[in-house]
């Protein structure tokens, strides 16, 4: 029987190329496929191609891949309702003796997967009073109710983001914890099960040459069709879809496609914000125990992903 792998860093490290490599190896260790499974939260939608670095399928060596372009970009893409999925579709792939490796950078969403991960309640009553709220009156009223309720969740929420505010507040609201984030000493989700625990490969970068890499990137989106890609998907909400909207490159574009924004500027921001964004990433994963990491600042390793595979595959024996 196969195990559960997860492949996290930040983005822009080669977390993509490097699960390509990992099924390889272990599709000839085991003598059944591995499969990859989609943890990126913004490549669940289906058309955000350019922005969200998604691997084209001719890239993908023939391994099938799961979850990616499941959701239009109207709907919203939670946590809550991804981590069910992911686990079902990796228990399917174990089931049927193959590896199943969770690949992505939305720490959130991986942590959901591979950890006892409880969320906190959820009311679509509630939600809906607090969205009312917010457009009669602004975030401003919410963020104070939310001080009386839980004043250290609303020092932390981002205000800039209103639904990260009404989430929170709601959760207040309904006598739940809205501080969601990794438990200070997490329990693996199959320790214990038959294939023991989880083996996890962070992908690593010196700072400045990642800050190069992802600058460049972002200079590459636009180059490659960014803007035509997001007129592209007005059809399909996005500029109504409640997370698709916000995603970084995905609201700066619509903001020039608005007119509220120069091209100039919205490379800028994006370059800025995906800066900050993989800064947070590293933060979050480097607090993930029992995790083997790959340097690639000089680009792939292979070496080294061929150690972590025969020392993976010695403590966890070919079934």
């Amino acid at each position: 029987m196969g195990a559960l792998w997860a492949i996290v860093g930040a983005t822009g490290t080669g977390k993509s190329a490097a699960a390509l490599d990992l099924a390889e190896r272990l599709t000839a260790a085991r003598g059944v496929p591995a499969q990859i499974v989609n943890s990126d939260a913004m490549q669940l939608y289906r058309g955000m191609d350019i922005g969200t670095a998604k691997l084209p399928v001719a890239e993908r060596r023939g391994i099938v891949h799961h979850l990616f372009d499941v959701f239009e970009p109207r709907e919203e893409a939670t946590v809550a309702r991804y981590q069910p999925d992911a686990r079902a579709v990796i228990g399917a792939i174990l089931s049927g003796g193959g590896d199943a490796i969770l690949v992505g950078g939305s720490g959130l969403y991986v942590s959901s997967v591979i950890f006892d991960f409880q969320f906190p309640p959820r009311d679509s009553a509630t939600r809906a009073a607090l969205e009312a709220e917010y457009e009669s009156a602004g975030v401003e009223p919410l963020v104070a109710r939310l001080r009386e309720l839980a004043p250290d969740v609303a020092d932390a929420v981002d205000r800039r983001n209103p639904r990260r505010v009404i989430r929170a507040l709601e959760v207040a609201l309904l006598g739940g914890d809205a501080t969601v984030t990794l438990p200070s000493d997490p329990v693996q989700w199959r320790a214990g099960a038959a294939h023991d625990a989880t083996h996890i490969l962070g992908i690593a970068c010196e700072r400045g040459v990642l800050t190069e890499r992802l600058d460049a990137r972002v200079q590459g989106m636009w180059a490659s069709g960014m803007l035509e890609e997001v007129r592209g998907l007005l059809p399909s909400g996005i500029a109504d879809g409640k997370t698709a909207s916000r995603a970084i490159g995905y609201a700066q574009a619509l903001a020039q496609l608005s007119g509220d924004m120069s091209e100039r500027d919205a490379i800028a921001e994006t370059q800025a914000l995906t800066r900050r964004y993989a800064r947070r990433q590293v933060s979050w994963f480097k607090r993930y125990p029992n995790t083997t990491w790959i340097d690639q600042t000089a680009g792939q390793n292979l070496s080294d992903l061929d150690s972590f595979v025969a020392g993976a595959l010695s403590a966890d024996p070919l079934r």
